[in-house]
């Protein structure tokens, strides 16, 4: 299923969801927190998370009430909950680090400060631990909540990782499995759960979810240093001149010259400019070490993994598009 197929397939369930996140915020009182809302969620973004909660929850079993693709409208509520957790852990993201722009956009905290923008996220997560609780009952919100935690152990983990300088891959794979895949794999638990998927199912749909965030996370690295900025919307070279160490750069670093690791050590504990200004050079000993084509069969044997997670399930389109999305994560260009 190429991207184009996948896209169409997901329409009616991404309209749902936007649809239900729409009415949610209108709702609200606060003139200024439904502004700062609209801006961080409403313009746009894969939605990926609440999309796996939908395809988890129709894999498993939740009813068809037309016959032509409509579900209940609790689902998408449900579903939207993910979507505000990830929401909440971009704005506070952005606090911390300080961002200005966020894929070529001014963030929120740049437009209306950081206590505003601290309080939203807040407002975010307390919203989505209420509508998954209140919808999927004390299991839901339990896998949420781990999840929560994964999340927030994956940025302390991610410093103290940064601190000792340890350029293991195991260490990295462990942040990403805090920071990116714990919450996939929670929207996609939470959707079998409350279709009525039995144990087995519930595990397979958590291991599906993780396995695709890792995939698409060392994509998400390979792109930061071989994009297309046209089309990812951020210049390449951001993990590089941030001093992040991701895949790529992991693999370089295990594998250069004496000489020439000396010299990335270096500009690691230099200055931003500096690491800058040797992109260009550091991308080519990537690729003379063959670090891009490392980092592809990562995320290929990643991928693998979430494939074997859907081979109990009934075909149809559900599992048909749950299949697709591991294709787009291997193909992403953006």
């Amino acid at each position: 299923m190429d991207q184009k197929e996948l896209l169409i397939r997901m329409q009616p369930d991404l309209a749902q969801i936007d649809a239900a996140m729409r009415t949610d915020i209108e709702a609200i009182v606060s003139p200024r927190l439904k502004e700062i809302l609209a801006h961080a969620l409403l313009r746009g973004g894969k939605r990926i998370r609440p999309m796996l909660t939908v395809l988890a929850a129709r894999l498993c079993g939740v009813p068809d009430l037309t016959g032509q693709g409509v579900m209940p409208s609790e689902v998408f509520r449900l579903a939207m909950g993910f979507e505000y957790l990830h929401g909440a852990s971009l704005l506070h993201d952005d606090v911390i680090d300080r961002a200005e722009q966020r894929r070529g956009q001014v963030t929120a905290n740049a437009l209306w400060g950081n206590p505003g923008v601290i309080l939203t996220g807040d407002f975010l997560h307390a919203r989505a631990m209420q509508m998954v609780g209140g919808l999927g009952g004390i299991r839901c919100l339990e896998i949420l909540s781990r999840a929560t935690i994964a999340m927030v152990e994956g940025e302390f983990l991610q410093a103290a990782v940064a601190q000792r300088q340890d350029f293991s891959e195991s260490a990295y794979f462990q942040v990403l499995q805090g920071k990116t895949a714990a919450l996939l794999g929670a929207a996609c638990e939470v959707g079998a759960l409350f279709a009525g998927g039995n144990e087995a199912q519930q595990q397979a749909m958590r291991a599906y979810g993780e396995s695709l965030g890792l995939a698409f996370q060392v994509v998400d690295d390979l792109l930061d240093y071989w994009g297309d900025p046209a089309i990812t919307g951020k210049a390449v070279g951001n993990d590089l001149v941030e001093g992040k160490m991701t895949l790529p750069l992991l693999f370089t670093l295990d594998n250069a010259p004496v000489h020439e690791r000396e010299r990335l050590l270096a500009l690691l504990a230099g200055e931003a400019a500096a690491r800058q200004a040797a992109f260009t050079g550091v991308r080519t000993l990537m690729e003379e070490l063959g670090s891009p084509g490392y980092c592809r069969g990562h995320a290929e044997a990643l991928a693998d993994t979430a494939r074997r997670q859907l081979l109990g399930f009934a075909e149809g389109d559900a599992l048909a598009v749950l299949k697709g999305l591991v294709g787009y994560v291997l193909t992403r260009r953006q």
